[in-house]
């Protein structure tokens, strides 16, 4: 479990600042592939939502994969196995009451530990999305990676960071996908959207990331044919 939450830890750091996400060699734990990453546990695969041309870059840790590039898009993909408190947590509160308390428990605590003030400004559970996924709009006081402080004039306040969450199970795993609306910020006072819209697009956005993945069983590790019987 702890090493769960330390992995979990680091898709909220990498959600904010990519670099963290990467290894100390700058070299994948994973592998890409003709534009397809594959995860350092072969439990999922994805094609690449980023362009090189445009800066687009990838880096990941054991359990998490970060998507960036110049122009606003930053995506988190992380994968963490359900050891024996969380299948049970599974078995006995059912899928949505699971993501939910997965959210509480583990990604709304990181965030706040990242940034102070973090709080869920809205979710839902969509139960014919990916057989069941919670869908978790957070915002982030000071908390996001598109903002820069102004080359002239006083300091402006901490903008505040929205990043949409899309939490689902597979395969024994629990993936969360993350990712900030960057126009909240870039734009300015030119952002007119409202909360339900803003909602729309990340939920949107996060689909899309979704589509691009495919997800794979892992099979029982065998026992070797020479092992010795414990049969009396």
């Amino acid at each position: 479990m702890l090493k769960m939450l330390r992995a979990l830890s680091l898709i909220l750091l990498a959600a904010a600042i990519p670099a963290l996400a990467q290894n100390p060699t700058g070299t994948l734990q994973g592998s890409i592939s003709d534009g397809v990453y594959t995860s350092p546990s072969g439990v999922f695969k994805i094609r690449v939502p980023v362009l090189a041309e445009l800066g687009g870059g990838v880096s990941d840790t054991e359990n998490v994969v970060t998507f960036h590039d110049n122009f606003g898009l930053q995506i988190t993909v992380g994968a963490f196995r359900q050891d024996a408190t969380l299948k049970w947590e599974l078995s006995t509160r059912g899928n949505k009451d699971y993501l939910i308390y997965f959210l509480g428990t583990y990604v709304l605590p990181d965030f706040k530990r990242f940034c102070a003030g973090t709080h869920v400004e809205s979710a839902g559970y969509s139960a014919d999305f990916l057989d069941g996924t919670l869908f978790a709009y957070i915002l982030l006081p000071g908390g996001s990676m598109f903002d820069t402080p102004p080359v002239f004039g006083p300091p402006k306040p901490p903008a505040v960071a929205k990043r949409g969450n899309a939490i689902f199970t597979r395969n024994g795993y629990t993936f969360v996908i993350s990712t900030e609306l960057s126009e909240r910020v870039t734009e300015g006072d030119q952002y007119k959207k409202t909360v339900k819209e803003e909602d729309q697009i990340l939920r949107d956005r996060l689909a899309e990331v979704a589509s691009k993945m495919e997800f794979v069983k892992q099979e029982p590790a065998k026992t070797p044919a020479n092992a010795a019987s414990t049969t009396p």
